[in-house]
């Protein structure tokens, strides 16, 4: 069962060209599985898997209290697997295909209104190389919707500034064009020219430098993103990279950009990822509503 995981990691590397954290992902998960079905099943073969025993470790893992989300990103894994071994014929069925995976209540990502936007912006010093690089950063995740991971691993030669546009590597090492904004380009130039030669400390490609002259971190700008939200009075509990992406994807659809598109922007490869800000929208309007019109606020009274 062992070397079969590893076929299963090498094609989703290979042939599916997944990220170095989601093949991790399907390896954790799938080693707990195949443990289990060795331990309690003496599993040797996978055509000795069955429905039963599936749902028997699914049973298992709730008992042990994992959240729903957990227990579905594993059946998740664990369906993927199957699938591979019908592909790969190691079996001759897939016994996964009629197993639910547990409901998962969605949580709606906070979003912040355009105005903390702003106050977070102006609570920048842009007289520091640090500053100018904070001001980049916040301008481009802000006005492009780009994902952390895609925003960090920019290289200089992705930028194309003068057209206003760049080119992100997503997930499954899909490649995109994304719009920049004309904010986010003066940022950029600024940025360029003014703070990020005295960042550099050896020769590299990457956009976005710490003081140490190396590639900015996740946890370095989540930092950034902290103390800049405590700077300009918003509550920084509330504020991450992932903050400044659905704020841009609901300011978008509030003004009137249509689903598609902005799934395109996004990267989704599924637009019912991209339907959630929808919910957001709605859920935006009600408060809205609520506050301001005179019935509504009369029957607060």
């Amino acid at each position: 069962m062992k070397y079969l995981l590893n076929d299963f990691l090498y094609h989703l590397k290979n042939e599916r060209g997944l990220s170095k954290n989601t093949i991790f992902a399907y390896e954790t998960d799938l080693a707990h599985y195949i443990e289990f079905l060795e331990k309690y099943h003496h599993i040797k073969k996978p055509d000795q898997i069955n429905e039963r025993m599936l749902e028997g470790y699914l049973k298992s893992i709730r008992n042990k209290g994992l959240s729903a989300k957990t227990q579905a990103r594993r059946l998740t894994s664990i369906k993927a697997f199957h699938a591979f071994l019908l592909l790969e014929r190691e079996v001759d069925e897939n016994i996964s295909l009629n197993v639910k995976s547990p409901k998962i209540e969605r949580n709606l990502p906070s979003v912040l209104s355009i105005d903390e936007v702003i106050k977070l912006l102006e609570a920048i010093d842009t007289t520091k190389p640090l500053g100018l690089r904070n001001m980049a950063l916040l301008e481009l995740i802000y006005g492009s919707g780009l994902r952390v991971s895609e925003l960090l691993s920019l290289k200089v030669s992705d930028l194309h500034i003068n057209q206003k546009y760049l080119t992100v590597i997503g997930k499954g090492n899909k490649e995109r064009i994304v719009p920049i904004s004309d904010m986010a380009v003066i940022a950029l130039r600024n940025y360029l020219v003014k703070a990020r030669e005295e960042l550099v400390k050896e020769k590299t490609p990457y956009l976005f430098l710490n003081l140490n002259g190396d590639v900015l971190s996740r946890v370095g700008f989540f930092k950034v993103l902290k103390k800049l939200a405590q700077d300009a009075g918003l509550n920084p509990d509330l504020i991450s990279p992932h903050t400044l992406r659905h704020s841009f994807a609901t300011h978008l659809l509030e003004n009137g950009m249509d689903l598609r598109t902005l799934q395109s922007l996004l990267g989704h490869e599924d637009i019912s990822t991209t339907q959630i800000y929808t919910h957001i929208s709605q859920k935006r309007i009600k408060e809205v509503y609520n506050k301001t019109h005179p019935r509504a606020m009369e029957d607060k009274k």
